[in-house]
């Protein structure tokens, strides 16, 4: 039997990858709202033309957020997009704990008691 090494991960899947911290920050914020923009839009059972009207894009452009494709979405347009989905974004900014040089990114998307109609 072959053995396998395990590198224990840092948390950021980003930095692991070999991105900079500047950069893995940026591509950890842009998954996070690009996850909960794919959630709000399977949730309310919407198909890409409907997306798309919604997003005020075109369909292939839905059909690369959906595929997951972040390239060619900034953070600030993905934010846009939440925000014609009625979605509100909040952003907080504290001081990271003592001994870590760097903070940390992080989004989530809170779920809501109620649904939303589509």
């Amino acid at each position: 039997m072959t053995r396998v090494t395990v590198t224990k991960g840092s948390g950021n899947v980003f930095r692991d990858l070999g991105f900079s911290e500047h950069k893995s920050a940026e591509l950890i914020l842009k998954s996070s709202l690009l996850q909960a923009l794919q959630e709000t839009i399977r949730e309310r059972g919407w198909k890409q033309m409907e997306a798309a009207t919604r997003l005020e894009i075109d369909q292939a452009k839905v059909s690369k957020l959906l595929a997951g494709q972040m390239a060619g979405f900034s953070v600030e347009r993905l934010v846009h997009f939440l925000s014609l989905l009625g979605q509100d974004v909040e952003v907080t900014v504290r001081q990271a704990p003592r001994g870590r040089q760097y903070g940390t990114v992080r989004a989530r998307l809170t779920k809501k008691l109620d649904k939303v109609p589509g």
